[in-house]
């Protein structure tokens, strides 16, 4: 329980944020036009649970029920300002969950920043989310998801408290 003592002291708040993890993307992915692609954020920021996996599966599997704040970035890019359409999406358990996208349609860029967040219900033994991308040109040879631009592709999740 709560408790306020006369000296101004206060136990019993509060609680715990945790399993949380943020990774970035460690170098330029080149991906299929216009293809729904597991981004694979293999540097990890900070991994408080070890629930990440960050060479494997690229996914967030905490292992304490509760919900979830899941966010990401997703930065695509191509060589020749063609840029149509970029998407970054949350997917849960193997299915596509929140998306946000980019699409300009005829006027076309080079590199378009996707934000994506979703406060995500976790079963704490087998639910897990992961980051996919979607890099769509007009022309060119690049399609690319990139870590350039600040770190602009990254993966994150943090335990709020309910």
């Amino acid at each position: 329980g709560v408790t306020i003592a006369n000296a101004g002291t206060a136990t019993g708040f509060g609680g715990t944020m945790t399993p949380a993890f943020e990774a970035k993307l460690g170098s330029d992915m080149n991906v299929t036009d216009n293809a729904q692609t597991k981004v694979t954020c293999g540097t990890e920021v900070f991994d408080t649970d070890n629930a990440y996996d960050n060479s494997t599966n690229y996914r967030f599997t905490p292992q304490t029920a509760g919900k979830y704040y899941v966010y990401g970035g997703v930065g695509s890019i191509t060589d020749v300002s063609q840029l149509k359409e970029s998407r970054a999406m949350i997917w849960k358990n193997g299915s596509r969950y929140r998306t946000s996208t980019s699409d300009p349609r005829n006027n076309y860029g080079y590199h378009y920043n996707n934000y994506v967040a979703a406060i995500v219900d976790m079963n704490g033994s087998s639910d897990y989310v992961e980051l996919y991308g979607l890099t769509n040109k007009e022309g060119g040879t690049d399609c690319k998801i990139t870590k350039s631009h600040e770190d602009s592709t990254y993966f994150g999740a943090f335990r709020i408290l309910t």
